[in-house]
């Protein structure tokens, strides 16, 4: 791929200084790892987004799209292709209805939702994502889930660009709306998981509350998280899934893995089920210590331990 080439097509629609070439990933990730990009692109509206697709059609390019890089981690060669950044930030409130952008951030929503009275989100506060990363892997905490407060969301179709490109009916992909059910969503998992869809932004349903109400749950979450959860060193979050009848962190540590390291990748001594990169960690460093994990842990209990973040790039 002709990066120089392919970064001046995307200029037509896109600023320029929203265009990086070999742009390393750790800076995008809360893990602080991955390799480098070959283009990064961030995408402030979709008209720009649609842009980036049409480019990448063309030129049989790889696009790759991420929120906050809360739930990912890179690989250390990192990502062939594009990567798509997306920055859609509107919020607009209408009584308990609110339309959020896909790159708004949780902690900043919820904010503005405490404002407002509005109840519901409070489990969300502390989750150091966005909302278009929340929806897609249905992200949730303290018995809340995304799937309890959306209503529906807006979405760009890239399959339905794939079929019209082959008969030239169109030049961009739809813009669909899903509905709650529509958006299969289970524990952390969605349809935008399986499909090819880029969420644009989520219209939500909250309950009205008392601002002191609303604020108290949310210190309470806070302080759970800070007390039980190692939110000062980096990492992508929670990095197995619970089990049906176990809970994982329990499972890890009984297997006395809690604290276990491979280079700068470490069990975290706070919560087991939480790997950390308490420095220079690599991509690999952080694989070879998940393997480790589930080979134990099932060696020692027969259980098969799966991961809940993503590993993408190479």
């Amino acid at each position: 791929m002709d990066k120089e080439k392919i970064a001046e097509l995307l200029t037509k629609e896109i600023p320029k200084n929203q265009i990086f070439i070999n742009e390393p990933m750790k800076k995008y990730t809360s893990f602080r790892i991955g390799g480098k990009a070959d283009i990064l692109v961030k995408v402030k509206n979709i008209e720009e987004l649609k842009h980036i697709v049409a480019v990448a059609k063309k030129e049989n390019i790889y696009l790759t799209v991420i929120g906050n890089g809360s739930n990912i981690l890179v690989k250390d060669n990192g990502i062939r292709g594009i990567v798509i950044k997306l920055e859609f930030n509107d919020i607009k409130i209408d009584g308990n209805i609110v339309t959020v952008g896909a790159g708004v951030k949780l902690g900043e929503l919820a904010q503005k939702l405490l404002k407002q009275g509005l109840s519901g989100f409070e489990f969300a506060a502390g989750i150091p994502g966005t909302i278009g990363g929340a929806v897609r892997m249905n992200a949730g905490a303290y018995g809340g889930e995304m799937k309890d407060i959306v209503i529906e969301t807006r979405c760009l179709n890239l399959g339905k660009y794939d079929e019209a490109i082959s008969c030239n009916t169109i030049d961009f992909p739809d813009v669909i709306t899903l509905t709650n059910s529509e958006q299969d969503f289970s524990y952390r998992h969605s349809i935008f998981m399986n499909n090819k869809y880029i969420i644009v932004e989520t219209k939500l349903q909250l309950k009205y509350g008392k601002y002191e109400d609303i604020k108290e749950k949310m210190n309470e979450y806070l302080i759970s998280r800070k007390e039980k959860q190692p939110i000062n060193i980096p990492n992508a979050g929670s990095t197995f899934k619970r089990g049906d009848d176990y809970i994982t962190a329990k499972l890890i540590e009984e297997c006395g893995l809690k604290g276990y390291s491979i280079g700068d990748a470490q069990v975290s001594n706070l919560h087991s089920g939480f790997i950390v990169n308490k420095g220079n960690a690599k991509a690999s460093d952080v694989i070879d210590l998940v393997e480790y994990v589930q080979n134990t842990v099932y060696q020692k209990t027969g259980k098969k331990i799966e991961l809940e973040i993503e590993i993408i790039g190479e």
